[in-house]
């Protein structure tokens, strides 16, 4: 028995609208960093090099961080190979590894793909607008708060979040303008300095939307526009109108006359 042309059309629409499992079978890239700030950066070149997914980040203790991404084998091997190299510019590179082909049980056990339900909005759009993202790490927490303290009150920036990494590793997240970012950060380095120990830092001036979605961002209540109250009633009374009559001072007006003329 053959389907009418209907069924089958609706079979096909189904098909086409379902919804995909592309990383099921795609490649899979690792580049580890001893830097939360270090792998943000990572990050951050790794997917402006090429056509990856940031899945997100692996943090497992003492300041290691790695970096997670999918894509087609291609476009894996230069992200991790950028990735790499940015890592190694920052001196926190630790090590990477590519996977063309991961198996199932990958897939099920480890935390690899631990997004797959927030990668399906990756077209919406940045609640800030795609401002820059500037990223502070001391050790201790006393000198991540001042200098998060002292980076606000610099500039127009706006905390949006903190990220801890083991070994005492403390990272504020701070973003605003790309001026504002790196005056605020500037600012924050001599506090932190002083308070106790810088260990690194960080400026994306134009960060992704893949990026944007992987920080660890606070919800901040929005203000919402309140509107403007316009009184009904006069509360002060108004005196009685009261005409006046408008008076001309009697000037007397003086006409010259003009002489004769003498023939």
């Amino acid at each position: 028995m053959t389907d009418s042309p209907a069924r089958t059309r609706t079979q096909l629409n189904l098909k086409v609208g379902a919804v995909p499992r592309p990383l099921q079978s795609t490649a899979l890239g690792l580049v580890c960093t001893q830097s939360f700030p270090a792998i943000i950066g990572t990050a951050d070149m790794m997917l402006k090099s090429s056509g990856v997914i940031l899945v997100g980040y692996e943090k497992t203790g003492s300041g290691y961080c790695t970096a997670v991404v999918r894509g087609n084998i291609a476009d894996v091997r230069l992200a991790v190979k950028a990735g790499s190299e940015t890592a190694q510019q920052f001196g926190q590179y630790v090590s990477s590894l590519v996977l063309p082909r991961p198996l199932l049980d990958l897939e099920i056990v480890l935390p690899i793909s631990p997004r797959m339900e927030q990668l399906a909005r990756l077209d919406d759009p940045d609640p800030l607008g795609g401002q820059a993202v500037g990223l502070l790490e001391t050790r201790g927490f006393p000198a991540m708060v001042g200098a998060a303290d002292a980076m606000l009150k610099s500039a127009d920036v706006q905390l949006v979040g903190y990220e801890t990494v083991g070994a005492g590793l403390c990272t504020a997240i701070i973003r605003g303008r790309v001026a504002d970012v790196t005056i605020a950060i500037d600012v924050g380095m001599d506090t932190a300095s002083r308070i106790g120990e810088l260990h690194a830092i960080m400026v994306i001036p134009r960060p992704l939307n893949n990026l944007v979605q992987s920080l660890p961002l606070t919800a901040t209540p929005i203000q919402e526009l309140q509107p403007l109250e316009i009184p009904l009633i006069l509360q002060n009374a108004v005196g009685e109108v009261v005409e006046v009559e408008a008076r001309t001072p009697a000037v007397p007006l003086e006409v010259r006359r003009e002489p004769e003329n003498q023939s």
